[in-house]
C-alpha cells in the first residue's frame, strides 16, 4: 500500500473512557509512533538562558482527540483507504511490559478485531482532517 508524504498534521485519537494513567501512556507510545515514522518532524534540541540543552521534541502540532470505540474502528479504516500510515495501540498493550511482547500481542489479532484504544495518524492536513472526522478535542 502506497503511503502519504507527511506534510505536516498528526492527530492522536484516544478511546474516550480510558483512565488517566492510560490516556498518558497511549498518548506517549503514539507520539513516539509518529516521530519514528518522520524523524525529519525532530526539531533541535532545547536550551535554557543558562546553556543547558534538553532533549528535542516534534516541531509540528500534534493534536490529541477522543472518540469510541466504534470511531476509533473507522478512522483505522478511513486511514487504511486512504494510504495513510497510522500506529495503533490495543487494550492487550496494557498488560505487557516491552516492545517485543507488544508485538507479538497486536500480531496475535486479526485487524478487524484489534480492541483499539489509541490511534496515531499522520498525513496531509486536509486528508487527516477527514480520517478523524467524529473525534473530538480531548478535554
Amino acid at each position: 500500500m502506497r503511503c502519504q508524504p507527511f506534510l505536516g498534521q498528526s492527530h492522536l485519537v484516544l478511546r474516550d473512557n480510558l483512565l488517566g494513567w492510560q490516556e498518558g501512556n497511549v498518548t506517549a507510545f503514539l507520539a513516539s509512533a509518529v516521530t519514528a515514522a518522520y524523524p525529519e518532524l525532530v526539531g533541535e534540541p532545547y536550551r535554557d538562558a543558562d546553556g543547558r540543552e534538553y532533549l528535542p521534541m516534534l516541531g509540528t502540532p500534534v493534536m490529541v482527540m477522543v472518540a469510541d470505540g466504534d470511531r476509533l474502528a473507522s478512522i483505522r479504516e478511513r486511514a487504511d483507504t486512504r494510504g495513510l500510515r497510522i500506529g495503533v495501540y490495543t487494550a492487550d498493550l496494557f498488560a505487557t511490559g516491552n516492545d517485543v511482547d507488544n508485538r507479538a500481542a497486536v500480531a496475535s489479532v486479526a485487524t478487524e478485531k484489534l480492541d483499539l484504544v489509541g490511534l496515531a495518524v499522520a498525513g496531509e492536513r486536509r486528508v487527516v482532517d477527514k480520517v478523524v472526522k467524529g473525534a473530538r478535542l480531548h478535554p
